[in-house]
C-alpha cells in the first residue's frame, strides 16, 4: 500500500490545458472518488497518475518517490477500465493469471494469486468460464481480479461501473466498499455519478475545468459545499438556487429578499456583505416543507413524481426552477400555489462570486 500526492500537476494536449495545477494528497488505504462534469479533467488526472499519460509539469509520487519518469508498469499500480477488455478466448483464469505469466511469474505463485483474488471477489466457481459465459457483473468482477493479482500498492478505476444497469451499478458499489474494506489498498476511483461518489468515498474530489473545486468527505461536501458549483453538482436531485438580495448582514445571520420580494433568514456569517448585494439562497429539496411557522417562498407546480414513499414536487419561484421532497402521501396538483418553508438552519448562501458564507 501507499500514499499519492500530486503537487502542481498539469496536462496540456497542445494548446489546451487540460488541468491546471492539481495539488493533492491521498493518504495510504484511502478511497478517493474523483467526480466532475464532463470535460473536467478527472479521466486525465487519473492516467495521468497511471502514467497512461505524461504530465506536462509538476510532480506525482506514489508510495513516497517521485514516478514521473516511471512507465505504467513500474509505477505500483492496477487499473480497471470502463470496458473488461477480457480476452474471449481465454478461461477466467487465463485471463486473471495473463499478466503474472508475461512477467515470468512463478507457476505456482500465479495460481496462488489467481485463487486468491477470486476468493476475494466470489468468482471461483467461474474459473474455467470463456468470458462470454459471464453476466456483466462477473466480468467486471473478472477485471477486478486481474488487478488484485498483481498486487498493487494503488488500484485506479476508471468509470468501472458505467456499462452496468442500473440494478447491477447498486450491486456493485456494494461490492466495491466490501473489496476496500478487505483489501486496505489505496484506491482512485473515477466517476461521472456523484451518487457512487457519495456512497463509496472516504474523501471526494470535485474537479471543474481541470481545477479542484474542493475536497472532502461526503457530508462535508453536501453540508458545506465551498461554493455554488459544488453546491449544484453534490446532491440528488441538486439543490434548489434563487437569486436574492442582502436586506441585513453580520456576523451572525443574515436576511435576504427573493426576487418576489419574500424575506427570509439565513443563519450564516456574513458579515462581509452589504445591503443590496446580489446573492444566491440555496436550499435542498429535502430541507423544505409545507409552511406552517416560518420563512417561506411561494412556488407554483408544474410536475409532480408520485413514488409511492415520498413524492417530488417540480416547481417554479418566479422564473427559478425548485424541487421539493414531500411524504408519499402529500400529492399536491400541477398549477397549484405551495408555500414552502426554508428553514434558516439549514439554506445556504453564496455572494456574487458563487462562494460560499460559512453556515452558523
Amino acid at each position: 500500500m501507499a500514499d499519492v500526492r500530486l503537487t502542481g500537476v498539469t496536462k496540456s494536449f497542445g494548446t489546451t490545458q487540460v488541468l491546471k495545477g492539481v495539488d493533492l494528497e491521498i493518504a495510504d488505504g484511502e478511497f478517493v472518488v474523483f467526480v466532475g462534469p464532463s470535460g473536467c479533467g478527472k479521466s486525465t488526472l487519473l492516467r495521468t497518475i497511471a502514467g497512461l499519460e505524461e504530465a506536462t509539469g509538476g510532480d506525482i509520487a506514489i508510495g513516497g518517490r517521485s514516478v514521473n519518469d516511471l512507465s505504467p508498469s513500474d509505477r505500483g499500480i492496477a487499473m480497471v477500465f470502463q470496458s473488461y477488455a477480457l480476452y474471449p478466448h481465454m478461461s477466467v483464469y487465463e485471463n486473471m493469471a495473463f499478466g503474472l505469466k508475461l512477467a515470468k511469474a512463478d507457476k505456482g505463485e500465479i495460481d496462488r494469486r489467481v485463487r486468491g483474488a477470486a476468493e476475494t471477489l466470489n468468482i471461483t466457481d467461474y474459473l474455467d468460464r470463456k468470458p462470454k459465459a459471464l453476466s456483466g457483473g462477473q466480468r467486471q468482477r473478472v477485471a477486478i481480479g486481474r488487478a488484485i493479482v498483481r498486487e498493487p500498492q494503488v488500484f485506479l478505476f476508471d468509470e468501472p461501473l458505467s456499462n452496468l444497469d442500473a440494478a447491477l451499478r447498486v450491486r456493485m458499489r456494494y461490492e466495491f466498499a466490501s473489496l476496500h474494506e478487505r483489501l486496505k489498498t489505496t484506491m482512485v476511483y473515477v466517476t461521472h455519478d456523484q451518487v457512487e461518489a457519495m456512497t463509496l468515498a472516504d474523501r471526494i474530489v470535485v474537479l471543474n475545468a481541470g481545477r479542484i473545486e474542493q475536497v472532502g468527505k461526503p457530508m462535508e461536501l453536501y453540508e458545506r459545499p465551498r461554493n455554488l458549483f459544488v453546491a449544484e453538482f453534490i446532491g440528488s436531485p441538486k439543490m434548489n438556487l434563487l437569486p436574492a438580495e442582502i436586506v441585513t448582514a453580520t456576523a451572525k445571520g443574515a436576511t435576504v429578499r427573493t426576487a418576489a420580494g419574500e424575506s427570509l433568514k439565513v443563519a450564516v456569517s456574513a458579515a462581509r456583505a452589504r445591503p443590496g448585494d446580489k446573492v444566491t439562497l440555496g436550499v435542498r429539496p429535502e430541507h423544505l416543507t409545507l409552511a406552517g411557522k416560518g420563512d417561506a417562498v411561494s412556488a407554483r407546480v408544474v410536475f409532480v413524481e408520485t413514488l409511492g414513499h415520498a413524492t417530488y414536487a417540480y416547481l417554479t419561484a418566479g422564473e427559478a426552477p425548485v424541487t421539493v421532497l414531500l411524504p408519499g402521501d402529500v400529492r399536491p396538483s400541477a398549477g397549484e400555489t405551495l408555500s414552502l418553508r426554508v428553514p434558516a438552519d439549514q439554506a445556504h448562501l453564496f455572494d456574487a462570486d458563487g462562494e460560499a458564507f460559512a453556515r452558523l
